[in-house]
């Protein structure tokens, strides 16, 4: 799908859409150094557009640069206001937002300390990401060959460009072999998280998912769920587990703000569960969607409407 918006916020303007160039000696192209975002804008059941949970996203973005050393030009408050003014102006109800921070052109040494920080905020229309089809059925997963970053020879909790090459590998793989998406082991062994999003599997009527010090992301669209999970008296374990708990599971399923939250059918040619989307899965779907786009309004704090 060919992207295409009218303006792009970048460094501290907006732009048209043709014209956020960057030179192709710039830092982040060559050595991956840089933190982005992905975030969601839906049309609510009221009429009304909002951003789901902009300011922890903006957190989490300015939580990696600190992390890879990087200083952004701009206060919190200002890329958040960007996020809504680029949405805006490009008449946007529904849409996903790519904030990005990269290093750019000057030195081309591995440290650049001195080469300018550049930000951008790009907003286009994208559908489900694992397909309508994924979100109402399930997807086909497959353990990849590939290891999830080991934490100390990665910065596992940031959202860094360059460390995605990982996950970009482990899909490439898969999605050759005929699946859709790829589920990657930590150097341990045990289950981490998919190319891009996090894993929650339900057995015996408990929901289990990878506790935050291992390594994986700590996704903001898995923390929705543990939320609404735990309001709705589902049980959360946070423990390590490995493959073949995921191939005796009731229930997998896949969460990320591209993903949203996406059903498991199979895994490894092993039918999962049923072999369709489990009641807790469903049920834990349908939350989710009535708090992006339906009406529930037990979360306020969740939603920055942009007019």
């Amino acid at each position: 799908m060919a992207i295409k918006a009218d303006k792009i916020w970048m460094d501290g303007e907006m732009i048209p859409f043709a014209d956020a160039q960057v030179h192709v000696l710039t830092h982040t192209l060559h050595y991956g150094l840089g933190a982005f975002e992905g975030i969601r804008c839906y049309q609510r059941a009221d009429g009304q557009s909002a951003i789901f949970r902009l300011q922890d996203h903006i957190r989490r973005l300015y939580e990696t640069c600190h992390i890879c050393t990087i200083d952004i030009p701009f206060p919190q408050e200002e890329i958040v206001q960007a996020c809504i003014d680029v949405v805006n102006a490009n008449g946007f109800e529904d849409c996903y937002l790519r904030p990005v921070v990269f290093l750019g052109d000057g030195e081309m040494g591995l440290a650049a300390m001195s080469n300018k920080v550049r930000v951008a905020v790009i907003a286009w229309p994208w559908g489900a990401y694992l397909g309508d089809e994924g979100l109402n059925k399930g997807i086909r997963a497959k353990i990849a060959s590939l290891q999830r970053h080991h934490v100390n020879s990665s910065m596992v909790k940031g959202k860094i460009n360059g460390q995605y090459v990982n996950s970009i590998l482990a899909k490439r793989e898969v999605m050759a072999m005929g699946y859709h998406e790829a589920i990657m082991l930590d150097t341990e062994g045990y289950v981490s998280e998919a190319s891009g999003e996090n894993i929650f599997l339900v057995h015996k009527g408990r929901m289990y998912t990878t506790p935050l010090g291992m390594s994986i992301l700590e996704g903001i669209t898995r923390d929705t769920i543990v939320t609404l999970a735990r309001e709705r008296n589902i049980e959360i374990i946070e423990q390590r587990f490995t493959r073949d708990v995921l191939y005796v599971a009731d229930e997998i399923f896949m969460t990320g703000t591209a993903a949203e939250v996406t059903p498991v059918r199979e895994l490894d040619n092993r039918k999962i569960g049923t072999g369709e989307p489990g009641p807790v899965t469903k049920a834990l779907q349908a939350a989710y969607f009535d708090h992006v786009k339906g009406s529930a309004e037990t979360h306020p704090e969740w939603l920055t409407y942009i007019h």
